[in-house]
């Protein structure tokens, strides 16, 4: 066995949300969010259930940093859920909520763990969604008013903070397919929220710098990877449009380069956008969006291998690129590509250039149950993390300034549009009793963490 190490001080920690975890929907002046009225929209999930109770982190917390502590995490990347904070979004602000994520924070940092704090993971106020959502202005600035609450609350002891996570699916998945909350299926409005929350961003960088000193700000994207399935022009055309849709659409503009004028083009083409473009966009926005930040969150979990569909498979040329066989999916029946993530990383460093880079999300679906002596034994979890490790120092050792990794996720929870079918945590939940475990998964992790290194067999 060999040895790959990471660099001292190289942060390891595990990630959840908000919604996805807490339960205690109604509990001490919680306003509802978009997922309480969609979750409770019949037909929205696929096993029809909802985030009521969850993993009952709200009255279970306590025992969860134990967990952390007993698994040695460096760091705790977690959300807050915007409604425990102003109920109607804006406005009377609710003290019970700030008074939770307080003890949370004195707690982990008791503890010897680092708070890493997402303002927003998807749970927007519903009252605020009856003014329109994302898609209308005046939700980035309400953001702005509970950025700023939230900072001046905690932004003494936090010094991690990400305005958003995953500002794709809370736009794209929000309003352009309806798959996620508030289930708005309409291309303007999908492309308008998600400007909205990248304005958002960008007027709440300099407000957490001035209530959090010495803090780092960031943001996190999700990627994936993709790359055309033969040397065809019609699928080399398919891959630009994905990559730019997907992956340029929302770093392009954190990085100064506007949007991206292809993709623009490809959705006026489409009737997406009216023919003079983004009217959505103002004097000043791009300025805004491209305050620059301490760090860039990368959340990666599979790729896209890009098949053209708009000529007959005749015409097309051989598929010489290849998706991995169905025994090397995910129970999400994503593709394990680990080598994605070196390819990203190195693309994001050499292209961008963000100071700092922190692996924010990456994990994997596998339901393996406990056995009869109560214990996980996740071995293919084990094996993708680790195949997923090394990707990432193989990255750093190229000179990609990747500062630390968040493993998705801490426990296995509500996995949104699909319920409790998937389980990504390296803890066990048994969501009737809330008993948990942690998995064979998690006390490998816990000897990465020790050693800061990842041993990897010398065959092959």
């Amino acid at each position: 066995m060999t040895q790959v190490h990471f660099p001292a001080g190289f942060t390891w920690g595990a990630a959840t949300s908000s919604y996805q975890i807490e339960g205690a929907a109604q509990a001490d002046g919680k306003g509802e969010s978009i997922w309480d009225r969609f979750t409770h929209t019949p037909g929205m999930i696929e096993d029809g259930s909802t985030g009521d109770e969850a993993c009952d982190h709200y009255h279970r917390w306590r025992e969860d940093i134990a967990l952390m502590k007993e698994l040695g995490l460096h760091a705790y990347r977690f959300s807050i859920a915007w409604p425990r904070i102003l109920p109607q979004g804006w406005g009377q602000v609710n003290q019970a909520g700030l008074d939770f994520y307080s003890r949370l924070v004195d707690t982990l940092l008791e503890q010897g763990i680092e708070p890493f704090v997402t303002l927003y993971h998807w749970d927007l106020p519903q009252a605020l969604q009856e003014r329109g959502g994302w898609p209308e202005r005046s939700t980035a600035q309400a953001f702005l008013e509970y950025a700023d609450i939230v900072s001046r609350h905690l932004g003494d002891r936090v010094k991690h903070w990400i305005t958003h996570n995953e500002p794709w699916c809370a736009g794209m998945l929000g309003y352009q397919t309806g798959r996620h909350a508030p289930g708005i299926q309409d291309w303007y409005a999908a492309l308008a929220a998600g400007h909205h929350l990248l304005l958002s961003h960008g007027w709440a960088v300099p407000v957490l710098r001035q209530n959090s000193p010495a803090s780092e700000v960031g943001i996190t994207l999700n990627f994936t990877p993709a790359m055309p399935a033969a040397p065809s022009p019609a699928d080399f055309a398919a891959y630009r449009h994905f990559d730019g849709a997907f992956n340029r659409w929302f770093i392009d503009p954190l990085y100064g380069r506007h949007y991206p004028a292809d993709i623009v083009a490809d959705y006026v083409a489409a009737g997406h956008l009216p023919a003079h473009g983004l009217d959505f966009v103002q004097t000043g926005d791009m300025e805004a969006i491209a305050t620059p930040t301490d760090f860039l969150g990368v959340n990666y979990y599979t790729r896209e291998v890009v098949r053209s569909t708009t000529i007959p498979e005749s015409e097309n040329q051989p598929r010489t690129v290849f998706p991995a066989p169905a025994d090397e999916q995910t129970d999400m029946g994503w593709e394990i590509y680990p080598e994605g993530l070196y390819e990203l990383l190195a693309r994001l460093h050499f292209a961008y250039r963000p100071g700092t880079i922190y692996v924010t999300e990456n994990g994997v679906s596998f339901d393996d149950q406990p056995d009869a002596e109560g214990r996980v034994r996740d071995q293919r979890r084990q094996r993708y993390l680790r195949d997923h490790f090394v990707a990432a120092q193989r990255a750093i050792t190229a000179g990609v300034p990747l500062a630390g990794y968040f493993v998705w996720s801490l426990l296995d929870n509500f996995e949104w549009d699909r319920g409790y079918t998937q389980h990504f945590g390296i803890i066990w939940v048994d969501y009737a009793t809330q008993q948990r475990i942690p998995k064979d998964s998690a006390r490998w992790y816990s000897q990465v963490i020790a050693a800061n290194a990842v041993e990897v067999s010398d065959a092959g």
